[in-house]
């Protein structure tokens, strides 16, 4: 009697729909939906037993918007709790579509208008980038410094070989390369405006990211 009570009561642990998955307590979403994050977590329609809570943080921490999340297993009807933590965006990178990126370099989906974020475009890009991609957090930095130390500046460019830059408004393209050394290369862009300002000339760009080798192209030079 006892064994053929106990496998009643299996059974009715295996069978019964209060067991299965058809929602969850979710906490700590910002830019995702709470929808989102039960379908990232792929636990829909499973049975309690069989769900192992690492396997769901695992595969919610691969989404590119969630930085942790951690699943707790219960009784009904609270049978799942998630609480997540997103991914902050720290700046806009457009190559071909916009797209957010935090300070680590962590692309993720663009979830809604930021216009307080700094937007660094990536003139004629051969492709975009996708969610999950990486940008190096070099680059991330440095365009975060140059916003500290300008905050006027809302958009900046990319170029693979030049780095970070942006377009003057006395008429020029600065570029200053990677976030290396920022302080020392805005010191040395002062020198080089300065020496180009004394010998009245209008450069087409301005190339610091050494800045022990700065140079500039001439446009024109006054009297000439």
């Amino acid at each position: 009697m006892i064994v053929f009570g106990l496998a009643v009561v299996l059974y009715l642990f295996l069978t019964a729909e209060a067991f299965f998955v058809n929602s969850v307590g979710i906490g700590g979403e910002r830019y995702l939906s709470r929808e989102e994050i039960f379908r990232f977590s792929d636990i829909a329609r499973e049975h309690i037993f069989w769900i192992d809570p690492d396997d769901v943080e695992m595969r919610l921490e691969a989404v590119p918007n969630i930085a942790d999340a951690e699943v707790y297993i219960g009784w009904p009807p609270d049978m799942v709790q998630i609480i997540v933590t997103e991914r902050e965006p720290a700046l806009i990178w457009e190559q071909g579509v916009r797209v957010w990126v935090d300070v680590n370099g962590i692309v993720m989906k663009q979830r809604e208008d930021r216009p307080d974020l700094l937007r660094i475009v990536v003139p004629d890009a051969a492709e975009p980038l996708d969610a999950g991609a990486r940008i190096p957090a070099t680059i991330v930095d440095g365009a975060l410094q140059l916003r500290r130390r300008h905050p006027n500046i809302d958009v900046l460019l990319y170029d693979p070989m030049k780095g970070l830059g942006y377009r003057d408004g006395r008429g020029w393209t600065v570029w200053f390369g990677t976030g290396d050394e920022i302080d020392v290369k805005l010191l040395v862009y002062d020198a080089v405006v300065r020496n180009i300002q004394e010998q009245k000339i209008q450069p087409g760009e301005i190339v610091v990211s050494d800045p022990d080798r700065p140079y500039y192209n001439i446009l024109w030079r006054e009297g000439e």
